[in-house]
């Protein structure tokens, strides 16, 4: 069993930066794929990124591709996810998620509010 909190989040203004960050308990960490997806109310979940166990292979959703950064420590058991030139449209509630195998995700945390403001 996994657990995950997240937090970081909070308001920004637009062209502003946060740094999320998703601490894990449970063991075997460094084995699971980490992933942050995003969600606003009414609408569907939205993949943002995952990262590989190693963390030596990370992909992107094309909306944030080039302005989010994830990294993990294994050793914190924790994973981040740098946003950068932050806009309002990145308004949601973040969600880290964690699973072995992935593309499905099997462990999720209660999520960490980012605003932006514009």
């Amino acid at each position: 069993q996994v657990q995950l909190v997240e937090s970081g989040g909070g308001l920004v203004q637009a062209g502003g930066s946060l740094r999320l960050s998703c601490v894990a308990s449970g063991r075997f960490f460094s084995r699971y794929i980490m992933a942050w997806f995003r969600q606003v109310p009414g609408k569907e979940r939205e993949f943002v990124g995952r990262i590989t166990w190693s963390g030596g292979s990370t992909d992107y959703a094309d909306s944030v591709k080039g302005r989010c950064t994830i990294s993990r420590d294994n050793a914190k058991n924790t994973v981040y996810l740098q946003m950068n030139n932050l806009k309002p449209e990145d308004t949601a509630v973040y969600y880290c998620a964690a699973d072995r195998t992935g593309p499905t995700y099997e462990f999720w945390g209660r999520g960490t509010q980012v605003t932006v403001s514009s």
